[in-house]
């Protein structure tokens, strides 16, 4: 695997590196060594599968407040998306500001997500499926959000967006929330 570092610190797009013949390819996708080495603890605890029938659809921005806060793992096994991570660390100079990254069936990258960040993503592609690998159990009475319109996040969608969930619209904006998140993110 290839580590990639993000411009937020501890966040990595991690590339496959294929060993080919002519059947086609072999490639790792996880290996606790490899992310050993580069200082990122991981213990899978759940798996899950998101299937997204329309492009333009967005899930997210979610989080988990500590001490349930996850790190996860995302990649796209079907179709494409633009994948987008906010950093909620109080103490980290990167504080509110986002990464985002085209993962895609073809390209077959993967998304570190480290603990206390916002994740989520606009689909590209009709019958769009994304896989997570994630440390920690959901815990429902820990969660949050954020908007994805969110002003004061700036993320540009790459595509008119078609369809949220309720939930995902109900989230207050930063400016609501910032001394909330400031508080329970700490380390």
């Amino acid at each position: 695997m290839i580590f990639a570092p993000t411009p937020l610190a501890g966040a990595f797009v991690v590339d496959l590196e294929p060993k080919r013949d002519d059947r086609g390819f072999f490639a790792r996708e996880f290996c606790r060594r490899e992310f050993d080495e580069q200082g990122l603890r991981f213990s899978v605890v759940q798996a899950s599968t998101s299937y997204n029938r329309h492009k333009g659809i967005v899930r997210g921005l979610h989080f988990q407040y500590p001490p349930a806060a996850e790190t996860k793992i995302v990649r796209c096994t079907r179709g494409a998306i633009f994948d987008v991570i906010v950093d909620l660390r109080p103490e980290s100079p990167t504080y509110l500001r986002h990464f985002g990254v085209t993962l895609t069936l073809e390209n077959r990258r993967q998304l570190y997500v480290p603990t206390r960040f916002a994740h989520g993503y606009q689909v590209l592609e009709d019958d769009t499926e994304v896989g997570y690998q994630v440390d920690e159990f959901h815990t429902p009475e820990l969660e949050g959000g954020l908007p994805h319109d969110d002003p004061s996040l700036g993320i540009a969608w790459p595509i008119a967006v078609t369809s949220l969930s309720d939930k995902d619209r109900a989230w207050p904006p930063v400016t609501r929330v910032d001394d909330a998140i400031r508080a329970r993110m700490t380390r």
